[in-house]
């Protein structure tokens, strides 16, 4: 029996020991509801939730996206100083960034092949390591 949207969003956030509050169920339905893959800003997800009837100020959103980072549900990518994704794909997987149109989508990662690290400082462990291929038009 296949799980309706509401209940894929109530697990999802249960997975992050995450109260569903009205904000958190409305943007996690946005951003997995319909079990696809989203790279969002927090301005394109406040402006999907807009779009939708939902009464969620951006700072909400903000909060709301650095909240689902922490409990584990999603990944943030830094593309600049200045702009950061929100990853629903959690494997570990490259990007490619289009710089003319601002956006984020998944890159293949078999055609990626990182043949070393450096040792991480004394006391540290490697986290993650992004991958983020720019792409300009030629």
């Amino acid at each position: 029996m296949a799980m309706d949207g509401h209940s894929v969003v109530t697990s999802w956030l249960a997975r992050g020991n995450l109260r569903p509050t009205r904000q958190r169920l409305a943007l996690a339905t946005l951003l997995v509801g319909d079990g696809e893959n989203r790279h969002v800003t927090a301005e394109s997800l406040y402006a999907m939730s807009t779009a939708t009837g939902d009464r969620v100020s951006l700072a909400t959103v903000y909060n709301t996206l650095r909240a689902f980072v922490e409990a584990g549900l999603i990944n943030e990518v830094v593309v600049d100083g200045a702009r950061s994704y929100f990853d629903t794909r959690m494997d570990d997987h490259p990007h490619f960034y289009w710089e003319d149109s601002h956006t984020l989508t998944d890159a293949p990662a078999e055609e990626v092949v990182i043949s070393g690290l450096p040792a991480a400082p004394e006391g540290m462990q490697v986290s993650r390591v992004d991958v983020v291929i720019r792409l300009r038009r030629a």
